[in-house]
C-alpha cells in the first residue's frame, strides 16, 4: 500500500500531543496491513465530503483519507471530529 501525507495532514500531526502521536503510529501500522480492522472504526463519510473516509484515534480525534486508486491512500488531515467542517 501506498501511502500519501498531505501538507495539510503533515501540518497538523505536527500539532498534534505525544500520546495522540503514538496512537496514530500505532493505527496506521494496523490500517496498512488490514485496513478493515474494528479497532479503527473507519467510515465512509457523507455529504460534501462522500469521496472521504475516515478512522478513530484516541480521545475523539479522526484520521482524514481518501482512496483515489487501489492500493493508494492520501491523508488529508487528522485532528478532533470538528475537523470535518473545516475541510
Amino acid at each position: 500500500m501506498f501511502i500519501n501525507f498531505s501538507p495539510r495532514f503533515t501540518r497538523s500531526y505536527k500539532k498534534l500531543p505525544e500520546h495522540l502521536k503514538k496512537d496514530f503510529d500505532k493505527k496506521i501500522e494496523i490500517f496498512i496491513k488490514q485496513p478493515s480492522h474494528p479497532s479503527l472504526h473507519v467510515h465512509k463519510l457523507k455529504g460534501s465530503l462522500e469521496s472521504c473516509h475516515a478512522f478513530s484515534l484516541k480521545d475523539g480525534y479522526r484520521v482524514l483519507f481518501e482512496i483515489p486508486a487501489p492500493q493508494t491512500i492520501n491523508l488529508l488531515q487528522v485532528g478532533p471530529h470538528k475537523i470535518y467542517k473545516e475541510y
